[in-house]
């Protein structure tokens, strides 16, 4: 009779309650795979936009004065540069 407590009441045994957050094992059948937003890409990065290049410069010497003209790479093949000085006015064209 050593269960009961003086006083004719039993004494009822404590449960140590185990809190823990995690989960003891690890399914391997739950996969999760992350996706943002929309996207549908697996695998691609997001990026920065790629930045608007600048068109090339050339220098071109003008035929009558000499003076240096600091102008676009031209696109075309044949194309024609007026002289900037005032003065010139020369017309150059390239074949």
């Amino acid at each position: 009779m050593a269960d009961k407590a003086p006083g004719g009441k039993k004494r009822r045994r404590k449960r140590k309650l185990r809190l823990t957050l995690r989960q003891n094992k690890i399914k391997k059948a739950d996969t999760y795979t992350d996706s943002l937003g929309w996207s549908t890409d697996v695998g691609r990065t997001l990026e920065d936009a790629p930045k608007a290049q600048e068109p090339e410069m050339i220098n071109i010497q003008c035929d009558m004065c000499g003076s240096m003209l600091k102008i676009r790479k031209p696109t075309r093949a044949r194309y024609s540069v007026t002289c900037t000085y005032p003065e010139c006015g020369n017309v150059m064209s390239f074949d």
